[in-house]
This record gives structure tokens, sequence and C-alpha cells, in this order.
């Protein structure tokens, strides 16, 4: 069948427009073909031959096809629809014939009537109903629907007044067997007859559940046109911006169990993307609400019980969806805060990097993750120093909501373990790992990464390397009184430095990436040394050196292989590139250092939310360029 028989003219307007809509049932008809090809074509999941129970339609106007639909049987487990209808396993089966699934829904690309989604929803009950019973001689009470959040945001399921009841765990059945994917989806379910609530009703075991999340109301607030410049461009238009942030948003409810809650955090968010000159809490509050809201949000960052984890979990199986890549990168820092006082968590005179000099600040560890389609901070921990462990710090402990099991982590320790729980929670692909030269000095985090990793450690200046393996010898000289001997190595070493100053080893011109203002253009040098630790050689490794249009040079190590293709070097130096954009960015736009908290928990949602801010921003970015891409 080809799409020489789908007329391919565009419909555009409104659903009053295109009235009367024709809904047809084509199981075994001729038109099912044309209802199979319309989806193996245009669904971004395609169509293979359903098993079981199913029924299709396809939408007609004026004999036209706009749309198709299709219902089976629902899934077996989905944890929150079972935990919603408050039944064991055993006898949600018995009631599961009664659940349909919408599993397949398609508006053709060229139609672009306004409502006609929802309207479709909501017209087709009627035939379901009665089609399904007619064939399978089963009365359907209830229908169940996933939405893929990195695609759609189930706008026409909610204006259907579908409702929201929160994610899958991430897991397919395959064979007989469910396997973690990590491809987590939205749960929307829709009550066709009241006698479901009976139905259920009938098992002894039943815990009643029936509250379901409500529908998500636009927040108005969110659509205030005082967006930052530095963050978007003036092309984007402020009505999408709006819209794009209300629905990013949308994907967020369920970390939060009351109203009052969601607009805190939304008004956060909002305020860290506004053109405001200071964006901590008291001119975020006071821009959006009144004085006494100024204490309301110190207390949403503080103690308020709403959902950061599942917010992160949420956050980061956004960036897997977009950006997962086999040949991706976990990007680690470390970044310092500089605090006045003595009472913020993990505050204390230290090295700060962004001051060349020992400050009072406090010290954070990052992690994020960059890819060929993407990139994004994944998650953050505050460092306690060991001067926090000890007894004159113990009463800070209660005053900045520090839990009492926490245990003393080096940085490297921190960074192994985020690095490790988020492949765990969302099974990140990736081949390198790159870091910066805090991290890189303490060989137990290079050991501390799987064995198949590669790593682009950045090295400071001064660290000295062999250029060959050096050969110990023992060497004798006389003394008045004896004959000493002393072991010495064959070669001397020199610092990395050396080898960028060395005119032997001619600097390659490459297109490293494309920027904002083009392609940046650097000078690298690479070759093969061998590594000088605790005043011994070790493993032989590639020194990168890369130099920028203004004179700043950056060395790194790796343990890629000696035959790797030197392209990937360039690809590794490329991701690692992302974490510095993201901080630069995070710290000059969106206020990442400019906190208003004291408390360990204040510290890390303020990172969450601005991570996730920072996120938004980045999608909106991808969106711009792919519309100017279709131009």
């Amino acid at each position: 069948m080809n799409d020489f028989f789908i007329n391919q003219q565009p419909l555009v307007g409104t659903v009053r427009d295109f009235q009367p809509l024709d809904i047809v049932k084509v199981n075994n008809k001729e038109e099912e073909q044309v209802w199979n090809y319309m989806v193996r074509t245009w669904h971004y999941l395609g169509y293979q031959a359903m098993i079981g129970p199913r029924i299709k339609y396809l939408v007609l106007f004026q004999n036209k096809p706009v749309a198709a639909i299709s219902f089976n049987q629902a899934a077996l487990k989905i944890g929150v629809r079972d935990s919603w209808i408050g039944l064991n396993h055993e006898n949600i089966l018995k009631i599961l014939p009664h659940i349909l699934n919408n599993n397949r829904f398609l508006i053709l690309p060229w139609v672009k009537i306004k409502n006609l989604a929802s309207h479709i929803l909501g017209k087709i009950l009627h035939y379901l109903k009665v089609d399904w019973s007619l064939l399978y001689n089963v009365t359907p009470y209830a229908i169940e629907t996933f939405v893929d959040f990195s695609r759609y945001r189930g706008i026409c399921y909610r204006a259907a007044n579908w409702r929201y009841m929160g994610e899958t765990s991430g897991f397919g059945k395959i064979g007989k067997t469910f396997v973690y994917h990590g491809n987590k989806k939205g749960v929307f379910f829709y009550i066709l007859d009241k006698k479901f609530q009976q139905l259920i009703s009938q098992f002894p075991q039943w815990q009643p559940n029936l509250k379901l999340e409500p529908a998500r109301v636009c927040n108005i607030m969110l659509s205030i046109p005082d967006w930052s410049s530095d963050l978007f461009v003036k092309e984007q238009s402020t009505s999408d911006l709006s819209q794009l942030l209300d629905e990013y948003m949308g994907t967020f409810s369920s970390c939060y169990s009351r109203k009052d809650q969601q607009e805190n955090g939304e008004m956060y968010i909002k305020g860290l993307l506004s053109n405001l000159n200071r964006k901590s809490i008291k001119p975020i509050a006071l821009r959006y609400r009144d004085k006494k809201a100024v204490r309301t949000l110190q207390m949403h960052m503080k103690d308020s019980p709403w959902n950061d984890e599942q917010m992160k979990k949420i956050h980061q199986n956004r960036i897997f969806i977009k950006a997962n890549d086999p040949k991706g990168m976990f990007t680690v820092d470390t970044c310092n805060f500089v605090k006045k006082g003595t009472k913020s968590a993990g505050v204390q005179r230290q090295y700060c990097g962004s001051k060349g000099k020992k400050e009072n600040c406090q010290a954070g560890v990052f992690i994020g993750y960059s890819g060929t389609e993407g990139y994004g901070l994944l998650d953050s921990c505050l460092y306690l120093p060991d001067a926090w462990f000890d007894d004159t710090h113990k009463p800070l402990w209660e005053q900045c909501h520090i839990p009492k099991t926490t245990e003393f982590r080096t940085k490297q320790q921190l960074a192994l373990e985020m690095i490790q729980k988020a492949v765990k929670d969302n099974s990140f692909k990736f081949k390198w790992v790159g870091c910066d030269s805090t991290l890189s000095c303490d060989s137990t985090f290079r050991k501390g990464l799987p064995k198949s990793t590669l790593f682009f450690a950045d090295v400071h200046c001064d660290q000295h390397i062999f250029q060959k393996r050096p050969v110990s010898a023992v060497s004798q000289h006389k003394t008045q009184e004896n004959t000493q001997s002393k072991v010495v190595s064959s070669v001397s070493s020199i610092p990395v430095s050396a080898i960028a100053e060395d005119d032997s080893l001619p600097w390659d011109y490459i297109k490293l990436m494309e920027g904002s203002k083009g392609y940046v253009i650097v000078q690298v040098k690479y070759c093969r040394i061998i590594e000088l630790k605790d005043g011994k050689d070790a493993d032989e490794l590639w020194l990168y050196i890369r130099k920028y249009k203004d004179d700043t040079i950056k060395y790194a190590f790796s343990n890629a292989s000696s035959n790797i293709e030197i392209c990937e070097l360039h690809h590794a130096a490329t991701l690692r590139w992302s974490i510095e954009q993201s901080f630069h960015e995070c710290k000059s736009f969106l206020w990442m250092e400019h906190y208003e908290t004291r408390s360990y928990v204040g510290w890390h949602r303020h990172m969450l939310l601005v991570m996730v801010a920072y996120l938004f921003v980045i999608e909106v970015r991808k969106k711009i360029i792919k519309i100017e891409g279709n131009l």
C-alpha cells in the first residue's frame, strides 16, 4: 500500500470547521489496511500485528482519514494503577478484562485542527463501549493509556477528563520476564462506567484509593512575559515559552502532594528563568506574590514535604530519553560557593577554584551527562569536610538539617556514588567519564570506575610526566668516608606544560565543536606519555592539550588505547565541554551560587531546581534549532 491512497492536503482550523467527523470501526475490513499503513508510517511507535482482543477506528472527514486510534487489552502490571485500584495482583487479574488500553492514537501530520485530539477522545467512548461488548461479550468499565513525556505532555487526555496516575516503573515484558528499559511513561486513566467501583468493591481485600491527581490547570504566573534575554533568543515568542514551560512543569506534578507546594516550586523556577536582577528567594517571592510569600518560599526550600527525589528521577529520566548515547560521557566536576559566616552546612575555609585561593565556602560535587543528542546536569551533592564530623560541629547538624545517618565521603566517593546511582536508575549508556583536576589527582577515583570505562581527566599544568618509560639504575659515588649508592632514573620527569612549549610537536588546528557563535576552533597536541605517580612511573596514557583563542591551555590524561582514532579524543574533549558550559550559564544567568539557605536540604533543593530550569532552557534552544532547520 502506498501513501498515494492517503490525501495529504493540509487541514487547518478548529473542530467546528470540520464537522461531521465519522468514526468507523475497521476490524476485518478493507479499510483496516489503510489504518495499518497510517500507523506504521506516521506513528512514532510504528505498528506490528496486535495479539489478542483489539479494536481499530479510523476518523474521517468527508471520507478522508484524519486520525487513527486503537484499543486492546490492559497491561498486566502497572504499579500506580494497581496501587490506586487497591487490590492484590490475583484479584486484579480478575478485573483486567474490563479495562482497555488505548495503545495507539495518531493525528496525521498535516492535520492541524485545534482541539481535535480531545474531541475524538470524548466522542469515541460511546462507540468503544458498544463495539467491544458486541465483539468480545465483555463490558469495558475503564481505559488506560501511556504517554511518553519526552515527546508529549498528555494535554489532550487531560482536556478529555482523563486523570494522571503517575509514572510506570520503566520495565517491559520480554517473553515471560520483565526487563528494565528505563523509558518511564505517564499513566492516564478514564472510568467509562460507574459500575467499575462496584466491580472492585466486591473483593474483601479491597483498600479504596479513589483519589486521582486532578488534571493540571494552567499556571497563570508562568505566562508573565519577564523572560531572561540571556537565556532565550529574542525570536522566541513569550506565548510559546509560557506554553512550553507549563507543559514542562506538568511533568513534575507528581512530586507535589498539595497545590501550594506545586505553585511554590513553579514560582521558584519561573524566577530563575526571569529577568530579575537578583534571583534569590526574596526577590522572586516579591515579584510574583507579596511579603508573606518570602517566608513561605523559604520553608518550601527548607522543610516542605515535597518529593525532591522523585523530581530528580523525572529530571534524569528526561535527559536519559533524549540524550542516551553508547559513546556518551558522564561529566564530573567540583564547584565551590563563597559563603559568609560559619553556620551554613559544610562551610569551611578551603581552596576555591573561582578565587584561586582559600576562602570561606561550601564545596559541591556535580555530575552531568553529555551525548551527541544533548546534555544536562544530573545530580549534585554537598561535600562535608572532615571537620564537620567532630564534636564542635555536631550542634550545627540539627540547625542545618543534616541527616543523622550522613557519613563522611570524599569528593571522589561522592562522584562515584552519584554515577552508579544514575546508571542504576536510568540505565544510561556511556563510554567515557570526564572529570576535573580535583578528582583526577586521586587515583582511587579512576580505579573506582568500571573497567571498560575510558576517562578524559583534566590535570594541572605542573603535573609531571615521563616522555619515555624510565629505567632505574644504581648510581655510586664516593665520599671522603665511604662509597654510597642510590637508585636513579634514566630520564627526568617534566611538567605537561613543557610539552605545550615544545615546538618539535606541532599544534594542529581543528574544529572542536559548533557553538552559538559558530565553530569553536582550537589548537591541539597529543602524545603518549608515562604518568608519574608517587614519584614513580605508572600507566602509559594519552596527554591531550587544547589551546583556545584567548591562549588558555588545558591539559588532560586519557587511558584510551594507543591505537584509538584521534577523532575519538577530539570527541571526548567536546563532551567534556558541556559541563563547563552548564556551570557558566547556571552561575551567570540562573544564580546557581546565589542562594538564601543554610540548610543541607535547602542547598540540594536549590541545585536541583537550577538543574531543572536549565534543562528547560536546553530543550527550548533545541526546539528552535529544529524549527530553523526545517525552514
